[in-house]
């Protein structure tokens, strides 16, 4: 569960955020003081912090420059009543993944913490893994549209850069379902199950596929129908 920190003077600004981004699953720890933002950060390990930008004593630019000056790199989000430029290139400059403007509604707030953190995990990934979610993503979308021709090739990409994973075997086996190859879509469900038998998507896709092949018949689990196969003569 992703953490963030909540650092606004104001309790109702903070409430309405908690609620906000509780609701999105959101873990959320608060304050109203930058010196206790500042401690917090230091110890505790936090995905993301939400930083007013006027505030007493020290001011959210003011409190991000303390975080990079002792090197706590956790991204940030610098929110404020003015728009204000000068502003807005300091805290770019001080490595701020994004600055809003109040009044700021829920839906946006939910975006922008969703687009930051995002991106921050695939930070660290390999670029090969990267390109893989994107052609996989895009595969999906485009065969939720209906137009399978053009899912086709983005699966093949996918499928280039994530050799021999079960996330290949899957997406592989939706594209061949959706076209109603449904015998391998069955085949490559149960490839991705062989190499890692925990796989929830590839049992849920092989039971769609067990229906379809055997309707009216009564659903029965990836493993049962395993146990009976290894145990024909």
């Amino acid at each position: 569960m992703k953490r963030i920190l909540i650092v606004d003077d104001e309790p109702n600004v903070r409430l309405n955020y908690r609620i906000t981004l509780e609701l999105e699953g959101y873990q959320v720890d608060e304050t109203g003081l930058s010196t206790e933002a500042l401690k917090k950060v230091k110890v505790d390990k936090f995905d993301l912090v939400i930083l007013d930008m006027r505030m007493p004593r020290m001011g959210g630019l003011d409190l991000l420059a303390a975080m990079r000056a002792q090197r706590v790199m956790t991204p940030a989000i610098i929110i404020t009543a003015f728009s204000d430029v000068p502003n807005a290139v300091r805290a770019i400059q001080l490595g701020a993944s994004d600055f809003l403007q109040k009044p700021l509604r829920p839906e946006d707030l939910r975006r922008v913490v969703h687009d930051v953190l995002t991106r921050n995990d695939q930070s660290g990934k390999k670029p090969e893994l990267v390109d893989f979610e994107r052609s996989a993503n895009e595969a999906r979308r485009l065969m939720q549209l209906g137009d399978l021709g053009a899912a086709k090739g983005h699966v093949l990409h996918a499928i280039e850069l994530n050799t021999n994973s079960p996330d290949s075997f899957n997406l592989a086996g939706e594209l061949a379902e959706r076209t109603g190859d449904i015998e391998r879509a069955r085949k490559l469900f149960e490839a991705a199950i062989k190499l890692d038998g925990n796989n929830v998507a590839a049992k849920e896709g092989l039971r769609r596929v067990f229906q379809a092949l055997h309707p009216g018949e009564p659903d029965r689990s990836v493993e049962t129908r395993r146990n009976q196969a290894n145990h024909v003569d």
